[in-house]
């Protein structure tokens, strides 16, 4: 498989039709690999952007483009059709990234001194900045993106996985709780904390430029 980390996200999704991934995924399903190196390269830039807002780290979210695709190829009969192709491998790379997130808490856990205070792990996080809908049009201002993409980079991991699946990846509360492992009122109480930190960050850019 041809995998480009370094197409953007919105090339990954550009020009897709349901009737165009139906048949490639006809064929792919049928064992044609050109079909399915078609649909690696549509849905490359979506997967890997996944990867990286929820790791932080572009050999990590390299890995799960590289596992993702792998367990689709392997896995791909078992597709029904339910979805959309680009969700159900959505779906698949959230759960490497969340494993990968997971492995790391556990290492830093065992690294860590019983007596020291826990480390709050970081992440990375690209802006959503439309769900506060006040500073909707401000977020093409390139400063408003930078200050938002910092605070982002500071949430816990607890906080921007939710915040990635949710807002960014449009999954449903049951979706993230099945994912995550935790219950629904737990998704939302840690959406809503990832929010208002975003959100001071917004009113922390215009109050510094008043």
């Amino acid at each position: 498989m041809h995998l480009d980390p370094r197409q953007s996200a919105a090339d990954g999704a550009a020009a897709l039709t349901p009737t165009e991934d139906s048949g490639l995924l006809a064929r792919a399903a049928e064992g044609d690999t050109v079909a399915f190196e078609a649909l690696v390269e549509r849905y490359t830039g979506r997967v890997y952007g996944l990867a990286l807002r929820m790791l932080n780290s572009e050999a990590d979210a390299a890995e799960v483009l590289q596992e993702t695709f792998i367990s689709a190829w392997r896995n791909l009969k078992s597709f029904r059709g339910d979805a959309q192709f680009g969700s159900w491998l959505s779906r698949i790379a959230a759960n490497f990234s969340l494993m990968r997130l997971r492995h790391r808490k556990v290492t830093q856990a065992v690294e860590s001194s019983l007596d020291e205070p826990h480390f709050n792990e970081r992440g990375s996080l690209i802006d959503e900045v439309a769900t506060f809908g006040d500073a909707e049009e401000a977020a093409l201002n390139q400063e408003l993106r930078a200050a938002i993409e910092q605070a982002a980079a500071r949430l816990s991991d607890d906080y921007r996985e939710v915040f990635v699946l949710r807002d960014l990846e449009g999954m449903s509360y049951e979706e993230i709780s099945g994912l995550v492992g935790i219950t629904v009122p737990a998704v939302k109480s840690r959406l809503h904390r990832a929010r208002l930190t975003l959100r001071a960050a917004i009113d922390t850019f215009y109050a510094e430029r008043q």
